[in-house]
């Protein structure tokens, strides 16, 4: 039985990790046909959103952090006792003053931890989760993060010390010292927020609910600085044509 068990987890992790490099392809290749999406509940699909800027955000974290219910509470600004561990991959999708915002989890087993690596060049902003009481793994999750942090250095970054309702859980001073996080805060835009993605009493979580408000922020800081740079470029374009007649 015991055999039986251990082929049956190796023929899952081995289905986790075909999906993961179906789903690069079909992201890179296809990205026009991803406008649908589901997350274990159904999405609003509305046809007015050709007019929205896309924007992603990747969500990172280790198994067990809390990142599917963090994702469930700030689309859809409800909570949930519980959700399934996501073995491959899990969306949804939010609309904001102009833009169209993609959450996307990647799972973080070991084995699909290997594609992380592989998003961050079509992200616009990376939200890495922690289980503040797993306090053993967590020098694995600093590990994890400085690798992705090294290999997109201009990206920002919210940390979200998940969890903050346990009793056990360590204080948000100990989680920014755990990941060393003073070695980035000044290379990058960085924040740690404390969350709690659990029921208050009204099926909401005030703390989920001010990562939402802080992301559509800082996504909106930067089209705005992209729509600058542009016109930016576009008026020293045309001086120099100028100058050159």
């Amino acid at each position: 039985m015991a055999a039986l068990r251990n082929l049956s987890m190796m023929i899952g992790a081995a289905v986790a990790a075909l999906g993961s490099v179906l789903f690069i392809a079909w992201s890179r290749y296809v990205p026009g046909r991803r406008k649908r999406r589901r997350t274990g509940y159904e999405l609003e699909y509305r046809r007015d959103q050709d007019n929205y800027l896309d924007r992603q955000i990747l969500v990172l974290g280790l198994d067990g952090a809390g990142k599917s219910s963090i994702i469930h509470a700030i689309s859809t600004n409800t909570t949930r006792s519980n959700s399934a561990p996501t073995h491959g991959f899990n969306t949804a999708q939010l609309l904001s003053q102009g833009l169209r915002i993609e959450l996307l989890e990647v799972g973080g087993s070991q084995n699909l931890r290997t594609y992380w690596n592989q998003y961050l060049k079509k992200t616009h902003f990376m939200v890495f989760v922690v289980d503040s009481t797993d306090d053993i793994r967590l020098q694995l999750a600093r590990y994890e993060l400085h690798k992705l942090l090294e290999e997109a250095p201009h990206l920002p970054l919210m940390v979200l010390a998940n969890k903050q309702d346990c009793r056990s859980a360590l204080s948000i001073s100990d989680i920014f010292s755990e990941l060393s996080l003073h070695r980035v805060e000044g290379l990058r835009e960085v924040s740690l927020l404390g969350t709690s993605a659990v029921y208050d009493g009204y099926g909401k979580s005030t703390s989920i609910q001010t990562v939402r408000s802080m992301l559509e922020e800082r996504l909106q800081k930067i089209q705005e600085s992209e729509a600058k740079t542009l016109q930016n470029n576009h008026y020293m374009t045309s001086l120099s044509r100028e100058k050159s007649a």
